[in-house]
């Protein structure tokens, strides 16, 4: 397939069509330079067989951003570290060159100066004018900095640079961004000046390094980001780039939306391969070679986008997360065990976002690569997993690869616990994905799969098993609360099943993320139903994706959801003869008596959380039987925790 093939660029040339685009990761220390963490991580990815590696967001200046800084001699012995650890694997390492839209300095000196309120509030001013406000003497320095960097490039074996078109450099070259009227401003040649000589700064410090330019685009309709530039000028410029000495060229989404889910779309939000028809357009104008990302999922799209010309090399992003051997599964020929990405954003763009490292919530090694690895086992075991949701389906992979004998008891008749109906709202099909994949990774495992078989500790015992993992999942939470058992009061998972048929006013009591999203999966499933949801807390969907939230909450505006926050639900009315209603408690000010009011609805959802199945191993446990607990009976509702906690159970084993 051409995926596989080798690509020739200028100044490099690729062993296949993979590359790793540049992602904040949070691996690296403080200061910038290259740690362990960052080395293990893309070493991984070299090790899997992607071809190029793109370091996100290397600065060229001391920054407070949470980014890798190549900026003293010093900091080049860590960077030279990482190429060697990809060339070991005949990875190319590029390095995305950026600079922050703020005065780095300015903001530095107050920093170190102790005032942190002066520091926050020049970077709030400044990220929103300092593209205008900056002298044109700073950006020659800029230059002079970015020449700096790509010497220290060469002397650290960096393979290519790539330059970040969106930042500073995109910014300077957006038509909605720059207001400037001086040499950087007005026109489209004024705009793209420093574009332009950025690579030319480039080309000075580095003669011979391949110069990778990542063009963002402002897509229409609807337009999506402010940096960068519309499609129209960004094929001008490209011509341009090109004859200035760029090798190859990324082209992706513009950014400066306040939005990740713009540049990183969750699951369902836009369409997959949404960045071709731009790639397209500036592959046909240039004749260096293209890449470009965009939920890039399958390797069918993959292979497609290359093969009817609209780029040459593609970027897989979450998907190498989830999956770092994603390249070495096709040269096997086993496509099917690759674990694709669901596109969640939750381990990944939400981690950096709250200031943790990149992880993804399907692969328990990322961040800790080769500190958590699938070893053989000492002795080969006799195991037994009961229960076939997340946690349990991964502890009996990772248990089989390990070389035990693993039989996989599941009481329903499908594999999956939760995943089966977490698919089910709005956007959420793509979680099938990760279904999918677990039951073939099963298959080529091993695992003796009993579906349709509940299963109890003494059973177990007496079947000779040497350890057990129960992971024998939770079920809808129904709490004490008066009249409760009333028959208009519903479980939500079942509402989720498709067992209901609703109509009229329905309260969903419980606004987090399953209760957000069982309304959201009313309002859309039935056209005549009118939605409240009920919230003790003062937030609907409090734990949900910061780049999911905005969607969720036009949805629920657009079906005319209401939001009842702050109101304790105390008690469920049947009311004879007429429309049943939820009894709350709603929050009064300070010194007030809670307000009690009514919730009229012909049907009350609960959605208050998930309960434990209980699961007594006491006879596992007078036989002398290892037994541990994992997942949602162990209290562990994330689908992230209870994938590490299957995957570290099967590993202590």
């Amino acid at each position: 397939m051409k995926l596989l093939e080798p690509l020739a660029i200028n100044h490099m040339t690729l062993k296949n069509r993979v590359m790793f685009p540049p992602m904040t990761t949070g691996y690296e220390d403080r200061a910038g330079s290259i740690t362990d963490q960052s080395v293990n991580f893309y070493r991984r990815l070299a090790q899997g067989g992607v071809a190029y590696v793109v370091v996100g967001d290397v600065s060229p200046v001391h920054t407070i951003s949470p980014t890798p800084k190549l900026v003293t001699d010093e900091q080049i012995p860590s960077f030279a570290h990482l190429a060697d650890a990809l060339h070991e694997f005949d990875c190319k390492l590029g390095l995305q060159v950026f600079h922050p839209e703020y005065d780095t300095v300015a903001v530095a000196e107050l920093f170190r100066a102790g005032d942190m309120q002066g520091a926050r509030a020049k970077l709030m001013h400044d990220m929103k004018h300092y593209v205008n406000e900056v002298t044109a003497e700073r950006l020659q320095e800029i230059l002079g900095l970015i020449t700096a960097l790509a010497q220290r490039c060469v002397k650290a074996g960096v393979d290519a640079i790539e330059v970040h078109g969106d930042r500073l450099v995109g910014s300077l070259c957006s038509p909605l961004i720059n207001q400037r009227d001086d040499e950087f401003g007005g026109s489209f040649e004024n705009r793209t000046r420093f574009a332009l000589e950025v690579v030319r700064a480039i080309r000075a410090g580095a003669p011979d390094i391949c110069i990778d330019y990542k063009l963002p685009i402002i897509t229409e309709n609807p337009q999506i980001g402010r940096g960068g530039l519309f499609i129209d000028e960004a094929v001008r410029l490209a011509k341009l780039l090109e004859e200035a000495g760029v090798d190859t060229f990324h082209v992706g989404q513009a950014n400066h939306t306040g939005n990740m889910n713009d540049t990183i779309p969750v699951m369902g939000t836009r369409p997959y391969c949404f960045m071709e028809e731009y790639s397209r357009q500036v592959k046909a104008v240039v004749s260096v070679p293209v890449s470009t990302v965009g939920r890039i999922i399958m390797p069918e799209d993959a292979e497609r986008l290359i093969e009817e010309g609209a780029c040459d090399y593609v970027g897989l992003g979450r998907s190498l997360l989830c999956d770092p051997d994603y390249v070495s599964k096709l040269e096997a020929g086993t496509p099917e065990l690759i674990r694709h990405c669901m596109m969640c954003n939750k381990g990944c763009t939400d981690a950096i976002q709250n200031r943790r490292f990149l992880s993804c919530v399907l692969n328990a090694e990322n961040g800790y690569e080769y500190e958590r690895t699938i070893e053989p086992a000492a002795e080969a075991k006799k195991v037994a997993v009961v229960g076939a949701g997340p946690a349990g389906m991964e502890a009996a992979r990772v248990a089989a690869l390990r070389g035990h004998a693993v039989t996989l008891f599941e009481a329903c008749d499908e594999l999956g616990g939760q995943l089966t109906i977490a698919c089910v709202p709005p956007r959420k099909s793509e979680m099938g994905r990760s279904l999918d994949w677990w039951k073939a990774a099963l298959d080529a495992a091993g695992v003796e799969v009993r579906a349709g078989a509940a299963v109890g500790a003494r059973e177990l015992a007496e079947a000779g098993f040497d350890a057990v993992i129960v992971a024998a999942g939770g079920k809808n939470a129904w709490p004490r609360i008066e009249g409760i058992g009333a028959p208009f009061v519903l479980d939500s998972w079942r509402v989720l099943a498709g067992d209901y048929r609703l109509k009229g006013n329905v309260a969903v009591i419980g606004g987090g993320l399953v209760g957000a999203e069982t309304a959201e999966f009313i309002v859309n499933a039935f056209s005549d139903c009118r939605v409240t949801v009920v919230e003790m807390a003062d937030k609907v969907a409090a734990q949900e994706s910061n780049t999911v939230l905005p969607t969720m909450m036009a949805d629920f505006e657009e079906h005319g959801v209401e939001l009842l926050t702050g109101a304790k639900v105390v008690e469920f009315v049947e009311n004879p003869g007429y429309v049943p209603a939820v009894v709350v408690e709603v929050a009064g000010g300070e010194g007030e008596a809670p307000e009690r009011r009514e919730v009229p609805c012909d049907f009350a959802v609960l959605a208050l959380g998930t309960a434990p199945v209980s699961f007594d191993a006491s006879p596992l446990e007078e036989a002398g039987i290892p037994v541990s607990f994992v997942g949602d009976c162990n209290e562990v509702a994330a689908i992230d925790e209870a994938v590490t906690a299957g995957y570290l159970a099967a590993c202590a084993l």
